[in-house]
């Protein structure tokens, strides 16, 4: 896991795209993992739940930063959970309001959000350190790559699970569909292979600086 800054941070281009690539929760961190394996069955589940959690990532998130020095440390995680709860019960009524089938779909994965140690570790190790804007941004970014992530898993599971996308055809009428990838097993294999995928390219990106770094030192 990526270091945390322990004093305050700049406010930079970084601070939204760390969340991203270089700490992506899933492909980098490995966090949400139940979410990710679990509604990832299509691609419109994994923009809702994506879009779920990032609302209550920001919004707890900003809320802890704007209220830090008064949460008293000994009751700070249990703060940081009410405040979490507070936010998730605003989306499940959201969801179940906007679309019965939805929310269906999602199920308890909507309320156990609470639990997405994304959210929490992100309060603990971030916000309660730093100030509201780096905060919103930060958090805003981390929710952007959490909703990525879910959107490349549910999109290929989807695709090669039913041939479709959004639920509109895509693949040829002759095409067989995997019905593997839109059960469970298939939730690890399309993330296992991401997540080798993002290795690879992670390894390519360090070959390629240390190659630059040795040809500038020989200069």
């Amino acid at each position: 896991m990526a270091t945390l800054p322990n004093q305050q941070e700049k406010l930079s281009l970084d601070t939204f795209l760390r969340g991203l690539w270089e700490e992506n929760p899933v492909f980098v961190m490995l966090l949400g993992m139940c979410p990710v394996l679990a509604v990832t069955n299509s691609t419109m589940n994994a923009i809702a739940m994506g879009l779920a959690t990032t609302f209550v990532l920001v919004a707890s998130s900003t809320l802890i930063s704007l209220i830090r020095k008064l949460i008293p440390k000994q009751v700070r995680i249990a703060s940081y959970i009410v405040i979490i709860a507070s936010f998730v019960t605003v989306v499940d009524y959201v969801i179940q309001a906007i679309s019965l089938d939805l929310y269906n779909a999602l199920g308890a994965f909507i309320q156990l959000i609470v639990a997405n140690c994304v959210i929490l570790g992100r309060a603990e190790a971030y916000a309660s350190k730093q100030r509201l804007h780096t905060t919103f941004i930060n958090s805003l970014g981390m929710g952007a790559g959490f909703t990525l992530a879910l959107l490349a898993l549910g999109t290929v599971r989807e695709v090669l699970g039913n041939g479709t996308l959004l639920g509109l055809q895509v693949m040829p009428t002759n095409f067989e569909p995997w019905v593997v990838m839109i059960l469970p097993p298939g939730g690890f294999f399309v993330l296992g292979a991401w997540l080798l995928l993002f290795a690879y390219v992670r390894r390519r990106r360090e070959l390629r600086l240390l190659e630059q770094e040795g040809a500038s030192g020989a200069a």
